[in-house]
């Protein structure tokens, strides 16, 4: 190590050691407030990151933290000063336990999740960002931490904790079981620290629902939880950009939890709903179109942004027969125009056909699999809103390019074809989707003789190219699955018999 990274740790050794004494509330910010800086650099935290110095670091934050770990916070902070003192050292174990390996372990030795849990608990109306940074600190120990997660759900009961922590956050009512009040059209935005600390609770609480919660109050718990990130969807926030990000975590958060809670967007007996889709209400999965068609509008990091959302509607959609019928209104509305080839336009279906040759697999499987479950994977609806060539590629992951269906089971209803498509179907090319213009043909004015040579050329370039390994020709098993030209060849078909 070098000697200035030296003398940097033996700086916080020095700190510590001053943080270690009883001096006054001033002279502890102005150490903390160093050592937060100090402490964003991973080659000087040798000193914080041992047992004494997270201890120190504890202590200072107000957490019970020990080898017995802590149900209870020491005295709660009484002046600004002493407050100040709190969140700076709350800062400081952000800090160190993002960066530094040794000192996750010691979080975990000395339970400091428990402390931070006990805090929650208690807290009512205490000062923002000692509510704030201790929701950070939790989030930050149970996604580093697989053994803390682990406990924080079994024995610390943190999902039930954290779904408290955001109804008192977001001041609820409920008028149901899992129903919370309508926040009305003239309703206030989110102030913005509520959101913030509303932010922190939603990453804890996706860590936490990562795994099975089972013992966390089984389907209960987990369909409050969803019936406040429908609640949250609803709200609005001091701006667009925090409302999306908002969004983006309730989104995140119930593509954790288990598909049979989905019933609890749609299903509000207060509000009610639309009689056509069952009496359900529709008003949280528009929303979720909305941020999805958002997020393809922005062009730019779909992985992260986009997937999370096409997920859940495709979940959904598999599930829940009048989600999918919903959305496919709204996605997949009866064909009239068959003249433009389907990725080519600026509705939603134009926008996710364009996904479905996307350059990221993930991405394009995704917008591909939400489109074929709207079309109750039924590989003719597909083929009818994408054709063959955008569809080609979730086919062939499937094994159906010789036809057929997904394996999951749908509702009998029948899609009704408009008088447009019906009476264009017969013009409409397969491969690419739409009614073509007439094209002269190539060979119309040919004799025989230049018909054979032209076939014969382009029969030696394809043995060329296969001999060269440049392509492999390929052929369709009858399970509809890919497989070698000869191969393929030699399978019999289902139709072969012994006749003439």
């Amino acid at each position: 190590m070098n000697q200035p990274s030296l003398t940097v740790q033996r700086l916080c050794q020095g700190l510590l050691t001053v943080l270690g004494r009883q001096v006054g509330s001033c002279c502890q910010s102005t150490c903390l407030e160093t050592l937060r800086i100090l402490s964003r650099d991973k080659r000087v935290l040798g000193p914080v990151g041992t047992r004494e110095g997270m201890l120190v670091l504890a202590g200072l934050a107000r957490l019970q933290a020990g080898e017995e770990g802590g149900d209870s916070l020491q005295e709660d902070a009484q002046t600004e000063e002493e407050e100040r003192v709190v969140v700076e050292a709350l800062k400081c174990l952000c800090n160190v336990v993002f960066n530094s390996v040794a000192a996750q372990q010691v979080g975990a030795d000395v339970q400091l999740a428990r402390g931070l849990c006990a805090r929650l608990h208690a807290a009512r109306a205490g000062c923002h960002e000692v509510g704030l940074f201790s929701l950070r600190l939790l989030f930050l120990l149970s996604a580093l931490r697989p053994d803390v997660r682990g406990g924080l759900q079994r024995e610390l009961h943190a999902v039930g904790l954290l779904t408290e922590v955001l109804e008192r956050t977001l001041d609820l009512r409920w008028v149901g079981p899992y129903e919370v009040a309508h926040p009305g059209l003239q309703a206030l935005p989110i102030p913005a620290e509520d959101n913030e600390r509303a932010m922190e609770a939603l990453k804890a609480l996706f860590n936490l629902t990562l795994s099975d919660t089972s013992d966390e109050g089984g389907d209960h718990q987990l369909r409050l939880v969803t019936a406040i990130m429908r609640h949250l969807l609803m709200l609005k926030t001091q701006t667009e950009d925090k409302t999306e990000e908002a969004h983006s975590h309730a989104i995140n958060l119930l593509s954790n939890l288990p598909v049979s809670c989905l019933d609890v967007l749609i299903d509000l007996p207060v509000q009610g709903g639309q009689e056509e889709y069952s009496g359900k209400n529709m008003d949280a999965v528009q929303v979720l179109l909305d941020f999805m068609e958002k997020r393809i509008d922005k062009g730019a990091n779909y992985k992260e942004g986009l997937t999370p959302v096409l997920s859940l509607l495709t979940e959904g959609s598999r599930y829940h027969r009048e989600i999918r019928r919903y959305i496919k209104t709204q996605v997949l509305p009866p064909l009239k125009e068959v003249k433009v080839r389907p990725e080519i336009g600026s509705t939603v279906r134009n926008k996710l056909v364009r996904l479905m040759t996307h350059v990221d697999m993930g991405v394009k499987q995704s917008a591909a699999e939400f489109l074929f479950v709207l079309c109750k994977e039924s590989v003719d609806h597909l083929l009818k809103y994408t054709g063959y060539g955008n569809a080609a590629g979730l086919l062939v992951a499937r094994g159906l390019l010789a036809g057929g269906r997904g394996e999951t089971l749908y509702s009998d209803d029948e899609d009704s074809d408009t008088e447009e498509y019906k009476s264009a179907k017969p013009f409409i090319n397969p491969i690419t989707g739409h009614v073509e213009e007439p094209m002269p043909n190539p060979i119309e004015d040919m004799t025989e003789e230049q018909k054979e040579y032209e076939a014969q050329k382009l029969v030696n370039m394809f043995d060329k190219l296969s001999r060269q390994q440049l392509i492999r020709p390929m052929g369709v098993r009858r399970d509809g699955t890919l497989a070698p030209l000869e191969e393929a060849l030699r399978q019999p078909t289902a139709d072969s018999s012994d006749s003439d």
